[in-house]
């Protein structure tokens, strides 16, 4: 069983940048892809960017040159730099893993609100 919890959201102005942590524990993976994907209300969730284990990188084209993921395998943890945030980016941002067997785990998520 994997754990993930999440950390950094808020509420920011449009402009302004947040860094969203998520961390795994539970049991000793090199997760061979780590993500986020958020959910705004009305909508439905979708993907913000994905890491793989030799770390490449996948960005939705709404964030791409906004956004970075990156991962600390020694911590078992992904982050996602975002700048100049939008109000479009408001959501609820959800982390999830793939472990080797193939198997999933979102986190609770967290909060991100961008007023204009």
């Amino acid at each position: 069983q994997v754990q993930l919890v999440e950390s950094g959201g808020g509420l920011v102005q449009a402009g302004g940048s947040l860094r969203l942590s998520c961390a795994a524990s539970g049991r000793e993976f090199r997760f061979i892809a780590m993500g986020w994907y958020r959910q705004a209300p009305g909508k439905q969730r979708e993907l913000v960017a994905t890491i793989a284990s030799g770390g490449s990188t996948n960005y939705a084209d709404s964030v791409k040159g906004r956004v970075t993921i990156s991962r600390d395998n020694a911590k078992s943890t992904v982050y996602l730099q975002m700048n100049s945030l939008k109000p479009e980016d408001t959501a609820v941002y959800y982390c999830r893993v793939t472990t080797p067997q193939l198997l999933l785990y979102w986190g609770q998520g967290t909060q991100v609100t961008v007023s204009s």
